[in-house]
């Protein structure tokens, strides 16, 4: 749980880090802008320093990520990560001088009470590995990813930024997935090892796209909702995941909460302007958790 609660930290500082390096890589005006998923935009996004420091934290907080999906149930791991947005809410509130509400403050607090019933109730990671199928069947998940996202970058508005939110937070939950069915790292038979970079590469194209353009609350409540309750469902379903005897209502109410409690964050996915004049260019833009409000 230590090492999900460092993964969670680590992704909800690169958070805002990225959030801001991505609104400056992207263009006013131009082709690009605007769009359907620009994978330019990614390229611009990591000549930003804090763009490269985000993917440094991203990069560590998979390897805490790794290490908890080994000794816990994905529905603690995932509860654990979506959590990063009270994360994000706090190193915003410390760091840039966001000021939160009294409601904020409070979700902040739901969720770490959701995250210790998780700790008190989960039971260890299931140790059954799942039908076949399952890997080709999320290999299958994370083409299909990739192609929600071309599609969707097409729709407008709060559609787009639900469809592409959805769609990184389902590549994230095939990544959680894909870790659980992968045993040897180079045995190159496996499809979970194909789902895992396919559908963490899916995952990050479509989020940045998502951060740069429309309602970034629709897009972060959705990415919530793929990467947490879908993987929950197989990790019971077909990977073993169970809770300590007598205690499965106590982690069905500390995931609920603890989700609840991210989604009221989701604003804090992005980080304020701080640059002169970010105010004028964000007039007419939603913000990254928004509709234009911004923390």
């Amino acid at each position: 749980m230590i090492c999900a609660l460092a993964s969670s930290v680590c992704f909800g500082t690169a958070t805002v880090l990225q959030a801001a390096a991505t609104r400056a890589a992207e263009p006013s005006t131009g082709a690009g802008a605007g769009s359907g998923v620009d994978a330019a935009l990614l390229l611009r996004a990591v000549r930003q320093w804090r763009y490269v420091v985000g993917l440094a934290l991203d990069g560590l907080g998979f390897v805490f990520q790794i290490v908890a999906l080994r000794s816990l149930p994905i529905y603690a791991v995932g509860a654990a990560l979506a959590a990063s947005l009270a994360v994000t809410a706090v190193v915003a509130a410390r760091v840039l001088k966001v000021r939160l509400s009294g409601t904020e403050w409070a979700a902040v607090g739901v969720v770490c009470a959701g995250l210790a019933m998780l700790a008190l109730s989960s039971g260890a990671e299931g140790d059954e590995g799942g039908p076949d199928s399952l890997r080709w069947w999320l290999l299958g998940v994370a083409a299909a990813v990739l192609a929600a996202g071309a599609l969707g970058g097409r729709l407008p508005g709060r559609a787009r930024s639900l469809v592409l939110g959805l769609g990184a937070g389902c590549g994230f939950g095939v990544v959680e997935v894909a870790v659980r069915l992968i045993d040897d790292p180079f045995d190159l038979t496996n499809p979970a090892l194909y789902a895992l970079l396919l559908g963490g590469g899916a995952a990050f194209l479509l989020l940045t796209s998502a951060l740069s353009h429309g309602s970034v609350t629709t897009a972060t409540a959705g990415m919530v909702l793929g990467e947490t309750i879908g993987p929950a469902v197989v990790g019971v379903a077909w990977l073993g995941d169970q809770t300590r005897a007598g205690l499965g209502w106590l982690t069905i109410a500390g995931f609920a909460v603890a989700v609840a409690g991210a989604l009221a964050l989701a604003r804090f996915g992005e980080a304020p302007e701080t640059e002169p004049g970010a105010a004028a260019g964000r007039e007419g833009q939603g913000a990254r958790h928004g509709d234009g409000a911004g923390p």
